[in-house]
């Protein structure tokens, strides 16, 4: 069995239509968020979101995978 381990994920939305297809995901995957927090700034349109996640790191791998395939989105994340 893998270990399960404890990190932090950082999200960067550039481009608000994303927004919809990010929760998407993070709602997938909310099985493994023991936290969050989002950040909009609406003079440069932006949102951050951290996460504290709990979970494999195939979980975690899979949710910033998706994460990250989206154009608009950046993604850094740390166990």
């Amino acid at each position: 069995m893998e270990d399960i381990r404890l990190g932090f994920v950082g999200i960067v939305v550039e481009e608000r239509l994303r927004a919809e297809d990010v929760n998407r995901i993070l709602s997938r995957f909310g099985g493994i968020i023991r936290g969050r927090m989002g950040i909009p700034d609406p003079d440069t349109g932006l949102a951050v979101i951290s996460l504290i996640v709990e979970g494999t790191n195939d979980q975690i791998g899979a949710m910033t995978g998706r994460l990250g395939n989206l154009s608009g989105v950046t993604v850094k994340s740390a166990t």
